[in-house]
């Protein structure tokens, strides 16, 4: 990424006395404005892994060690398939062995997972402090960190012990992204393009013209995927905080993708890797059930690949494939019943929840595997 200057942004979650403001723009971590105004506490802690520790954490400690008496780090084993009760009770191990009290603010640096957990143990520690999302991954600053989703994974399926709660400020620090691993920034733009099959089709065209960009993280072109991203988030979770309706929507691709992280075992494939193949077969379905063309399909299968993603969805078991699919979705938690939901294409730039026929669900699945 060039250093060239990209000015502060900010997207307001509008949620009545839990509202607050993402920020985004360049070398945030280092500006005292970032993190004024934030709530007052003696302790904070930053919770981190091992990959993103010697990147960032020292910035970070620098930057708030002026707000806080006491600044504590703990530092976790990175990956989501560390994501489980083992690896959060590391947090609750933290905050109690250091005295913290319910005014310590914890503050989450990292990925998705990093996110996703901060948040959890935020949520229950002495039932509840305040925390503050630090992603330091493009999947995290466009969708994980946005929305108050806080959750760890069971064996058996994918967020499924968690809490809505939401964090007091959101800082993407785009300097972060350069350190990504190319299959990190792949993952992520994964969450950017779904946003505009279910929202936005002026800005699926837009990700078309600028994938090449995006890959060679130019940062005017990261700035504003970023920025548009959490404002359709903002949107969608300023109407339906606790996904009672409308939320569900950003679940596009993530009913398959979910399966195929269960099925294959938490880790194997990144969370965004899923979501990528796991939207072509949601396209798939849309044009199973007559509201999209095959056209679309293929235009969106095309985005997904040129952006690194595979389109091709795995095998996860060799007996019934389709069989253990469904088994793992019929967990999904938009599922009623024991019946699948899944968020379809209702017409590009629209999305719909609805059921489908278990037959046609096989026939995605055996049409969409490798």
């Amino acid at each position: 990424m060039s250093e060239s200057t990209i000015s502060l942004e900010q997207v307001a979650i509008s949620l009545d006395d839990r509202s607050y403001d993402i920020h985004i723009g360049q070398r945030l971590l280092g500006r005292a404005e970032t993190w004024a105004g934030l709530p007052k506490a003696q302790t904070a802690m930053i919770v981190t892994n091992d990959t993103i520790a010697p990147l960032y954490e020292a910035a970070l400690r620098a930057a708030i060690s002026p707000l806080y008496k006491q600044v504590h780090t703990v530092v976790l084993p990175d990956g989501e398939a560390h994501k489980d009760w083992q690896t959060l009770n590391l947090i609750f191990d933290a905050l109690l062995s250091k005295g913290c009290d319910r005014k310590t603010v914890l503050f989450a640096l990292g990925g998705g997972v990093i996110g996703d957990m901060t948040g959890f143990a935020a949520a229950s520690y002495m039932r509840g402090v305040p925390f503050v999302q630090v992603p330091t991954t493009l999947l995290s600053q466009v969708d994980s960190s946005v929305g108050g989703k806080t959750a760890i994974n069971h064996p058996l399926g994918k967020n499924m012990i968690g809490a809505f709660y939401q964090p007091v400020r959101v800082i993407c620090d785009l300097n972060t992204l350069t350190t990504l691993p190319r299959r990190e920034l792949s993952a992520g733009l994964a969450e950017v393009i779904k946003y505009g099959p279910i929202a936005d089709m002026a800005f699926f065209d837009w990700i078309e013209a600028n994938i090449d960009a995006l890959m060679a993280q130019e940062p005017a072109a990261l700035a504003h995927a970023v920025k548009r991203s959490c404002e359709i988030k903002a949107w969608v979770v300023g109407q339906d905080e606790r996904e009672a309706g409308l939320r569900a929507i950003l679940n596009f691709g993530h009913t398959f993708g979910h399966a195929i992280e269960a099925g294959l075992g938490f880790g194997v494939w990144l969370h965004g890797e899923a979501v990528g193949c796991g939207m072509v077969m949601a396209a798939e379905l849309s044009h199973r059930l007559g509201k999209v063309d095959a056209a679309f399909v293929a235009r969106l299968k095309t985005l997904i690949e040129r952006a690194g993603l595979p389109v091709r969805a795995p095998v996860i078991d060799a007996s019934d494939n389709a069989g253990h699919y469904i088994a793992h979705m019929r967990l999904d938690k938009k599922a009623e019943a024991g019946d699948i939901k899944f968020v379809v294409i209702d017409g590009p730039g629209q999305a719909t929840v609805c059921g489908a026929p278990d037959d046609m669900v096989r026939d995605v699945i055996h049409a969409c595997c490798a």
